[in-house]
């Protein structure tokens, strides 16, 4: 492909992209293939001849789309938002166009010296502590990670490796082997399931903590965990917070987790996923508190932010202790301006050697949408979730579950888990609207996160007629089955009344 095809190809791309995300309201949310459909629409081995960019692209159209969910459809509900926007995929796209690999300085200054500079303007938009930035006197600074699964696992092998050293120090008479057998990590048992795995990869038991009817995790349950385990002879070496958990976006406790942490010598990490760009907010300042006393943290740009996945934030109160975990020199991997300035060398700060330039996309989202875009994004979610939490709360049908938090709603029918689990089934078979359920204190409910790249209060009016609409249907079948009618016009002629004064019961209330 010479220069002349790619221009056609990459322009007829633009078109595509623009033209697909100007016309997702006409996509069911979900696909409506079946496994293993695309292996009977593609050839079994590749091509001997090449084939040309025009009917590639009308094979996406053909095979490629049908098997697409789509998250960026404003109908999509379903866990948290994966951001996107224009800006950002425009920065994805030169970055592929320079393919350069950072995994040093010398590879690309501009990959490292621009990941410095926008990780400093995250910091501070977010009104982290200083000693976060990279400009702040210390060892402190940030880092773009792919996922918040990598930044966890990051935390979790730092946080082993220096307890190890610290242990063999202060403890001779133990072998490294006993030492390792012994460590033992904490975490929420609301915290995402990235964290279990991660505790698995590093090789390191971990403790889910139940929590109370708040779902918060606080200094006192930690506490008490601590001491078990050290009576029975283990060493704690994390706990990993949750600010924003995954079921009902809880905040847990920071100021007591992170006494007792700091008091104990104990590594405290903050999974900030979703709800760390609420920091940015002052009517979320609260969220702040006691962020000074973590080790480390992370959010992800692709959740709220705008920039599209994979785009995971992660600051280090003292970097030194990673880099002394990660650090492996080769003679080809040094060049002669290594340790002559503070410019960090980011392979040492994280799982793979090779590392994309990931700060270019998040540098021209940040431009082009500044502070000010950025949080009335975020207020926009917000204000979207108040909209659906009103209607919920005018349908004397449904109940909240907890309040809301953010752009997150979790309700469901009042009654028996079954109302809930077979809304679910009738929404998802139908595949408007996209949402999944979750459970707390034995009762089932559904997760209404506002997400898509351009939702509007029309779609949050959508989504709640087709809850209510295919509720009014299931309670109307019941009513079938136990009364054992048979006129069905009746029925018919009922559905249809009852959706139509429920309609008007919610204009009603919601204004």
């Amino acid at each position: 492909m010479d220069n002349a095809t790619f221009r056609d190809f990459g322009k007829a791309a633009i078109d595509f992209v623009a033209d697909y995300m100007e016309n997702i309201r006409d996509c069911d949310v979900l696909p409506s293939v079946k496994p293993g459909y695309l292996f009977d629409l593609l050839p079994n081995e590749l091509p001997e001849k090449p084939e040309n960019w025009q009917d590639i692209l009308k094979d996406i159209n053909r095979v490629i789309k049908p098997g697409i969910t789509h998250w960026q459809s404003p109908n999509m509900h379903a866990y948290y938002p994966t951001a996107c926007s224009f800006p950002s995929i425009v920065g994805d796209m030169i970055s592929s166009g320079f393919s350069v690999i950072g995994f040093s300085w010398i590879c690309s200054p501009a990959c490292t010296e621009l990941e410095v500079v926008v990780m400093d303007w995250l910091a501070k938009f977010l009104k982290l502590p200083q000693h976060f930035l990279h400009s702040s006197e210390g060892p402190g600074g940030g880092i773009i990670q792919g996922t918040a699964s990598e930044a966890v696992l990051v935390a979790m092998l730092s946080a082993r490796e220096q307890t190890v050293r610290r242990m063999m120090q202060t403890h001779p008479e133990l072998s490294e082997s006993d030492i390792r057998g012994k460590l033992v990590a904490y975490s929420s048992d609301q915290s995402n399931s990235c964290i279990e795995r991660d505790a698995l990869l590093a090789a390191v038991p971990i403790r889910l903590l139940s929590t109370g009817d708040d779902l918060v995790l606080t200094g006192d349950i930690l506490e008490q965990a601590i001491n078990e385990d050290i009576a029975n002879g283990f060493i704690p070496i994390i706990c990993i917070a949750t600010v924003g958990t995954t079921g009902t976006c809880a905040f847990d406790d920071l100021p007591s987790l992170g006494k007792v942490c700091n008091e104990r010598g104990i590594w405290l990490h903050v999974d900030a996923a979703y709800a760390g760009a609420a920091l940015a907010l002052e009517e979320y300042k609260e969220l702040r508190n006691g962020f000074e006393l973590v080790d480390s943290l992370n959010f992800n740009l692709h959740k709220f932010l705008l920039v599209h996945f994979d785009c995971s934030a992660m600051w280090l109160k003292d970097a030194n202790k990673v880099v002394d975990s990660f650090n492996v020199d080769r003679i080809y991997l040094k060049h002669k301006f290594e340790g002559q300035t503070q410019i960090p060398d980011f392979r040492h700060w994280q799982i793979p050697l090779g590392r994309r330039f990931r700060a270019l996309k998040v540098w021209i989202t940040l431009r082009t949408y500044g502070a000010e875009g950025l949080k009335a994004h975020i207020r926009k979610h917000i204000t979207l979730a108040q909209r659906f939490e009103k209607y919920v709360l005018a349908d004397s049908r449904f109940e909240l579950i907890t309040e809301r938090t953010l752009g997150l709603v979790c309700f469901r029918p009042k009654g028996s888990n079954k109302y809930t689990t077979d809304l679910l089934n009738c929404l998802v078979e139908r595949k408007k609207i996209y949402l999944i359920q979750a459970t707390y204190r034995d009762k089932n409910f559904l997760r209404f996160v506002v997400c898509g790249m351009d939702p509007k209060p029309e779609d949050i009016d959508f989504a709640w007629r087709e809850i209510r609409d295919q509720y009014s249907m299931l309670i109307n079948e019941e009513k079938l089955l136990t009364l054992g009618k048979t006129d069905m016009g009746a029925i018919v002629k009922q559905l249809s009344t009852d959706i139509k004064i429920s309609a008007n019961k919610d204009k009603e209330k919601v204004k």
